[in-house]
């Protein structure tokens, strides 16, 4: 009967396995995209299976099948001959339309970690007779990242190099990696803000053959490597580290701050990117490097904050520390530069006979109010997000206003990215959390609608002014063009043409304003 560990020997058996079996069927849905080839296949369901139990169909790569062959298939799905199985293969769950998803039993296949991955490859390369250290198969299972597929084909390419025995220097090579220990000593070089060294270490990489790009995305996973350090040392205890790199990797993450650690990781980001596209990639690392090793050295934003409003003081010697519990003194914590551009808290004793309401002039600005939607409208007209601001006044119905909560219906103009875009602008502006979310309900008109609609309200009170019906019936063709409030009780008509017919009137003096 059906079994998960098939026997292996059987003719059912030996026959899938290769790849002869006439009741199970492989379709590449990449070469095979378009309607016909679907009904083809729909073609032979109505067939019952010649030896096997079940008419057994695997789809790879479904989600390369058209919509339309999505939709001549989806009615076998739906009601599908009892003899016959239907197996999808994607790594793009999300191209695959809903009406299949719902009629489809689904199964994630999972990455697999290093360990497991590492134990495949040894059981693999023992049975091939071929000689690999563990450290040259960690090499290999850090490359497929997860996938056995992979890992098997960069076995296979590293045998194929070197015969009955591959080492770790061999798939480097052939990876264009760089050596985990030189990563190291290039990133302690970079962030103590030895540059030259730095440079020189990269020069020596790239002669041995690692490739820019290679190396950048090795600094990117090192850089995470040390802050998972910094937040949980158990990270430390990882069996693909060699035990060198593990205590160098442990030192340098005890003496750099997250703070730097973060910085580092974004610039390596947004650095990996120029590389890329870069003319030549090794001078694209080159200046990335330059860049990380100058602001390594650059001083924390708390400190550079203190000294611009004067609130800077000598720290007093080491081996002096100073005594909080001492009468007429306080201590006050000061933020100085550790190794690698790292923060660390150094105590700063100001004197007792300062004032002490002095304090409260460190106490950060309030935060910035929005009482309404208007309000929250100016601000970002202020800060010139004219496509954002654009978007507001036109594009969105105003369901529900509170502080830190938006409700809008977006219009069907409005860009997809606008409620990220705005709470994102929002925090960043006002420091404090915001939920934009979308409603289904009407909401109110848009802002734009209400000034037209104000605007049409003032143009017809004002056309009962004497002044005003005076001028429309001397000359038929005048319309109100606009009604602005210019002062106390006075309001400019301007004609169609643009000329002020205010001036042809004699002005009201104060008491008939």
């Amino acid at each position: 009967g059906p079994t998960d560990s098939p026997c292996g020997v059987c003719d059912q058996c030996i026959a899938i396995s290769e790849d002869r079996h006439v009741d199970v069927l492989e379709i590449d849905a990449a070469s095979h995209t378009g309607v016909g080839d679907v009904r083809e296949l729909i073609g032979g369901v109505r067939y019952a299976p010649v030896s096997a139990r079940y008419k057994v169909y695997i789809i790879d790569e479904v989600h390369m099948l058209s919509t339309q062959a999505f939709n001549a298939l989806l009615k076998t799905l739906e009601e599908p001959p009892p003899h016959v199985k239907f197996v999808f293969a994607t790594t793009e769950i999300r191209k695959i339309p809903i009406t299949v998803l719902s009629r489809c039993q689904r199964f994630d296949l999972r990455r697999l970690d290093t360990s497991t991955m590492v134990a495949f490859l040894t059981d693999i390369s023992s049975r091939e007779s071929v000689k690999a250290p563990p450290s040259a198969l960690q090499l290999i299972a850090r490359a497929a990242e997860g996938s056995a597929r992979d890992g098997l084909s960069l076995l296979d390419q590293a045998i194929s190099h070197g015969g009955d025995s591959i080492d770790e220097a061999l798939v480097g090579e052939m990876l264009g990696l760089a050596d985990r220990g030189r990563i190291l000593d290039l990133l302690d070089a970079v962030l103590a803000g030895n540059i030259a060294g730095a440079l020189q270490h990269l020069t020596d990489m790239n002669a041995a053959g690692a490739d820019p790009i290679v190396v950048t995305q090795d600094l990117l996973e090192l850089t995470h490597w040390l802050t998972r350090l910094k937040i949980t040392p158990e990270a430390g205890e990882d069996l693909a580290v060699a035990d060198a790199q593990r205590k160098q990797g442990c030192e340098m993450a005890d003496k750099l701050s997250m703070a730097a650690l973060a910085r580092t990781w974004q610039i390596l980001l947004k650095g990996l990117q120029e590389v890329q596209f870069a003319p030549v990639p090794l001078v694209g690392v080159e200046m990335l490097l330059v860049r990380l090793s100058y602001v390594a050295d650059l001083p924390d934003p708390a400190v550079l904050l203190r000294e611009a409003k004067g609130e800077t003081a000598e720290a007093p010697p080491a081996s002096d520390p100073p005594r909080a519990a001492d009468a007429g003194t306080r201590v006050v914590d000061n933020t100085l530069m550790g190794p690698g551009g790292g923060a660390q808290a150094q105590p700063v004793v100001v004197p007792g006979d300062e004032p002490v309401a002095e304090v409260a002039d460190q106490v950060p600005e309030a935060r910035l109010e929005l009482p309404d939607f208007e309000a929250l409208v100016s601000l970002v007209s202020e800060r010139r997000e004219a496509t954002l601001h654009a978007a507001l006044l036109g594009d969105v119905h105003l369901v529900r206003y509170e502080q830190g909560h938006i409700e809008l219906r977006p219009g069907e103009n409005a860009p997809s990215d606008l409620l990220n875009r705005l709470q994102a602008r929002l925090e960043e502006w006002t420091e404090r959390r915001w939920v934009v979310s979308t409603s289904r309900e009407q909401g109110a008109p848009t802002l734009s609608e209400q000034r037209l609609q104000q605007s049409a309200a003032m143009r017809e009170s004002v056309a009962d002014h004497p002044l005003v019906a005076a001028t429309l019936a001397n000359f038929p063709d005048a319309k109100i063009r606009d009604v602005r409030r210019i002062g106390l009780g006075q309001i400019d008509y301007s004609g169609e043409m643009g000329d002020d017919i205010s001036d042809n009137f004699d002005k009201p003096d104060e008491g008939e304003r």
